[in-house]
């Protein structure tokens, strides 16, 4: 996983994703989902196009069950976009890299 990407844990969401200052995309994958793993390059290319602007963030589900309980996670991958502690937006499947960076740029100027 590139350095840029943040394991977000229940231990650590509230202070990584809730206290974030910067825009947050939380990726919710499992290690046994396809389209997960087929994600998984797009995301780590996102995170070095956003470098400091945002944050991008990996919650393994089978490790972080009631994190995703506690956001309605139900399929993977799910991208959950968030700005100032909230959630703004929610995708189920998968978006272009090109989709996420304008996303996440949108949050950073609202």
């Amino acid at each position: 996983m590139a350095d840029s990407i943040v394991t977000i844990t229940g231990d650590n969401y509230e202070t990584e994703v809730l206290q974030s200052s910067v825009p947050v995309l939380l990726d919710f994958w499992a290690p046994w989902c396809g389209p997960c793993q087929q994600l998984n390059p797009v995301i780590e290319a996102l995170a070095g196009e956003m470098g400091d602007a945002a944050k991008i963030g990996k919650v393994n589900v089978d490790d972080n069950r009631d994190l995703a309980v506690k956001l309605s996670v139900r399929a993977m991958p799910t991208l959950i976009f968030f700005s100032g502690g909230e959630e703004k937006e929610r995708v189920t499947g998968g978006l272009n890299q090109e989709s996420m960076a304008s996303k996440l740029q949108a949050l950073a100027t609202a």
